[in-house]
Parts: C-alpha cells; sequence; structure tokens
C-alpha cells in the first residue's frame, strides 16, 4: 500500500513517518503489525506503531542514509505486510558464553531486545571490547 508522508524529527536526530489512519485501517491488522517499508526503492523491515498520539514508522539514520532521504522530506512510501518470522543470529562465542537456562532466557527475550544484546557485540572494533560486551550480555541474561 503506498501513501505520502513527511519525514519527522522527534529530538536531536530520531526520526519517524506518519502512517495515515485509513492506511492502517486498510491494513486491517490491528494498531501495531509487521511491516516491508520501501522508500525510493530501499526497502527494510520495521513495525507500525501508535507513537504519542499517531501511527508511525520508525526510521533510523541507516534507513534514512539508505533511502536517501531526510527529516522535513515528504516522500512516497510503500508498506506490505511482514509474516515471515523475526530472527536474531546468535554469534558463536556469544552462545558459547551462554548456559541452557541463560540462553534459553535469551530465546524468550523480544526481537528488540536480542537485537539489543547482540549488535553492540557485532559493532565491537577490537576482541577486547567484544569479550567485555559477551561477558557483559552473560551477566545480563544471568550467567556471570
Amino acid at each position: 500500500m503506498r501513501f505520502r508522508t513527511t519525514v519527522e524529527l522527534s529530538g536531536k536526530s530520531a526520526t519517524g513517518l506518519p502512517v495515515p489512519d485509513d492506511v492502517v485501517v486498510a491494513m486491517d491488522r490491528g494498531a501495531r503489525f509487521p511491516v516491508v517499508v520501501t522508500i525510493n526503492g530501499y526497502s527494510y523491515r520495521s513495525t507500525v506503531t501508535p507513537y504519542r498520539g499517531k501511527t508511525m514508522l520508525p526510521l533510523s539514520s541507516e534507513n534514512r542514509a539508505g533511502a536517501g532521504v531526510e527529516a522535513g522530506q515528504e516522500i512516497d512510501v510503500d508498506i506490505e505486510h511482514d509474516d515471515a518470522p523475526r530472527t536474531v543470529d546468535v554469534p558463536a562465542d556469544l552462545a558459547a558464553a551462554l548456559s541452557e537456562p541463560a540462553r534459553a532466557t535469551f530465546d524468550a527475550l523480544s526481537i528488540s531486545r536480542q537485537r539489543a544484546l547482540v549488535d553492540p557485540i557485532e559493532a565491537a572494533k577490537t576482541p577486547e571490547t567484544r569479550t567485555r560486551r559477551i561477558a557483559k550480555a552473560a551477566e545480563e541474561l544471568g550467567v556471570g
């Protein structure tokens, strides 16, 4: 489904895309649902979400750059239902650091919370930083 909207700035750098009410109704998935978003031929997975009295799609700096858009710009947005399972690949070194109960705790987390643990590990630039971040994640999951 295609709609036209303006990239909204919230705070210093966070941006989002207001989704018109008629689009939400037409998608017939309730107030919060997963979608594939396409802007200027660039696609990413996201979730339509109620936020501060509006229905919004988050638009990260990475996705803004990929789509070539910026805050304040009026754009065309295509969204389609995303029924594909959402998964997070657990790095082998993190998996090895987790006991069975800690891994079960990790697996029970929401996808966004799993990514909040895994992404900093994957982004580490040195082995020492990676090791430190794995230890922190393991501690948060009840290992250490």
